[in-house]
């Protein structure tokens, strides 16, 4: 049985939080942009972002 110390260092949490991370901040550069509805979209987006990287966080303190 692996201990919680591997199970938390395993890299599979930590590129899913990359990505989370990535998400979140594609979000937040939506910002910017000059259509119509980049304001909504990019505060879908940067709220996916957050919820992935808890997501992530709780698993690696888990």
């Amino acid at each position: 049985m692996e201990s919680s110390t591997q199970k938390a260092n395993a890299e599979g949490h930590y590129k899913f939080l990359v990505i989370a991370i990535l998400i979140g901040i594609t979000g937040i550069y939506l910002r910017f942009a000059s259509f119509k509805y980049a304001d909504a979209i990019a505060n879908v987006i940067f709220i996916l972002g957050i919820i992935l990287a808890l997501r992530a966080v709780f698993r690696i303190l888990k």
